[in-house]
Formats: C-alpha cells, sequence, structure tokens
C-alpha cells in the first residue's frame, strides 16, 4: 500500500514510518521544510514538499496514496481556534479527496476530555463538533464519511505519549519542576492521566491501517490512569527536587496553561483496542523513561 503520512518526521510520525515500512508499504510523507525532507529521506520515506496550510499539496498527496495518516498538527498556542480550523480544512479536504474510495484514513485524536469523572472507552464519541470545537471536531467529520466511501478512523492517544526524546506535556512538567524548584501535582493529585509508550503507539497505527472497521476509533493507551501525584513524584526523584501539592486555585499561576490540564482527571480505557487489534502494549511505562533520565533537560 501506498501510505501519505503527514507528522511523518513528528515524535509520533517519525515512529510510525518505520513500522510502516516493515509491513511491506511504500511511505509518503509530508515535507514542509529541508530538513523534514532530509528526515523522511533518511528513514526510507519519500518527501512530499508541502504543508498543512497548502490544501492542494495535501489533496495531491491523497490522489496519489492507497491511504493516508494524519498525524501532523498546526501546534499555534497563540491561536488555538485557528489551529482547529486548519485541522477542519486539512481532514475535509482528504475526506473530499478520498470520498467514494473506500482507501483508509487514520486521524491523530485524543482521549483527553472525553468523559469527565469516568474511564473513556472506544464506545464513547467525542464531544467536539464543528470547526470551532476542540481539533475542528475533526474525529466526528471522519466518521461522517464512513458512509461515503471512506474507511475513516480515529486514532485516539493517551495525553503523554513518552520515550527518549519527548518534548511533550510531560517535558513541559519537568521544565517547570527544574524552574521552580519543586515538582507539583494539583491538590491531593489523585486525578489520573493515561500514557502510552511512543513505539507502542507506532505499532497501533500500523495494525489499525490494515484492521480496523470505517468509522471506528482505536485507544492508543499502555497505562489507564497514573495518579498525578506519582507523576509529580517520579519526576522530583530524577530532577533532584521535593514533590509538593499546589492548590487548584494556584494552579494557573504555578504551572501556566498547563496547570487546567494537569489537575483534570484524563484515565482511558484500550481494553477493546487489544482485543480487536491483539495489540499489547509491551514498551517502558512513564515511570520507567522518567527514571532513566529522558526528562532531565540541557
Amino acid at each position: 500500500m501506498r501510505v501519505f503520512v503527514t507528522g511523518a518526521s513528528g515524535w509520533i510520525g517519525s515512529a510510525v514510518v518505520p513500522e510502516l515500512l516493515a509491513a511491506g508499504h511504500t511511505v509518503v510523507g509530508l515535507a514542509r521544510s529541508d530538513d523534514s525532507a532530509a528526515r523522511i529521506t533518511a528513514a526510507g520515506a519519500e518527501p512530499h514538499r508541502g504543508s498543512l496550510d497548502d490544501l492542494e499539496s495535501l489533496r495531491a498527496g491523497a490522489a496519489a496514496a492507497d491511504g493516508v495518516i494524519h498525524l501532523g498538527f498546526k501546534h499555534d498556542f497563540s491561536d488555538t481556534p485557528g489551529a482547529w480550523r486548519t485541522e477542519r480544512a486539512v481532514v475535509g479536504t482528504f475526506l473530499e479527496t478520498l470520498e467514494g474510495s473506500d482507501r483508509p484514513f487514520l486521524l491523530a485524536s485524543g482521549t483527553a476530555g472525553l468523559t469527565p469523572g469516568r474511564v473513556a472507552t472506544e464506545h464513547d464519541e467525542s464531544p467536539a463538533r464543528g470547526a470551532d470545537s476542540p481539533r475542528g471536531g475533526a474525529e466526528n467529520l471522519a466518521r461522517d464519511y464512513a458512509s461515503r466511501g471512506v474507511r475513516s478512523v480515529g486514532l485516539r492517544f493517551s495525553p503523554t505519549v513518552h520515550g527518549q526524546g519527548d518534548h511533550g506535556f510531560i517535558a513541559h512538567l519537568a521544565g517547570i519542576a527544574r524552574a521552580k524548584g519543586v515538582a507539583g501535582y494539583v491538590g491531593d493529585g489523585a486525578n489520573t492521566w493515561s500514557a502510552v509508550h511512543r513505539l507502542d503507539a507506532a505499532r497501533l497505527v500500523a495494525l489499525a491501517l490494515e484492521g480496523s472497521p470505517a468509522g471506528s476509533v482505536v485507544h492508543a493507551v499502555g497505562e489507564q490512569g497514573i495518579p498525578t501525584r506519582e507523576i509529580a513524584e517520579a519526576l522530583g526523584r530524577a530532577i533532584g527536587v521535593p514533590a509538593v501539592s499546589i492548590a487548584p486555585e494556584d494552579a494557573a499561576e504555578h504551572f501556566g496553561w498547563i496547570g487546567m490540564f494537569f489537575g483534570a482527571d484524563l484515565r482511558a480505557s484500550s481494553a477493546l483496542t487489544q482485543e480487536r487489534l491483539g495489540w499489547t502494549p509491551v514498551g517502558p511505562t512513564l515511570a520507567e523513561d522518567i527514571a532513566a533520565g529522558y526528562y532531565l533537560g540541557e
């Protein structure tokens, strides 16, 4: 299968590309710069020049492919609504191009915020709908095309996809701990985050490409719920600072924008995904990766 991948040189995409190549697929990766093109070529894939803002480049890449895996996202925290609208336009372009072909379209989504207060499962629908909702409501838009000849699959990743080289949420929390001299958690830290190792997530994407039906979702979740106090304690041990409770009313000042997320309960299960696709997470846990020193910074 010739697979067009956005985000091919990114954190998750650069792990997905080798999995696809090992499975015998030909991979074409979206490259917005010379550096991205070089990394995609070095991985054994073919670069396709363009960007998420260049819808014609995306349309051409999808039209020439047997399937599309959309892992890229415009991370612009200065204009979050704009990033959501961009995502809506990107996904809409892919769906219009693939409509009626029965080709697979896999898109990145998340488990965070699906079911506040309880464990999210693959049966739960995303509450985000419309261009101005989180990620532009793209997962539901893609699901609507399952009856229109697109084998759409939502790839719901855990809030943290961890491993050596991670520069996401946990790395940001580690940076705050180094700067503040304490590894904080909100309140009693009993709220939990799900997590998955990057290589486990990559294997799941390759399995979903070949085995997930139209309109389905998969959960890239290795650990269902890790108490945030335990995350802070692990960061504290690794960095050499104490773990302390931050009052909920002080979370925004202490953590900045991530405080709202770190104080939330973001539990999710992958039981159905594991059963349906024969996927078993085998990578290191988040605590093991923190202990390995991957979040110590410069």
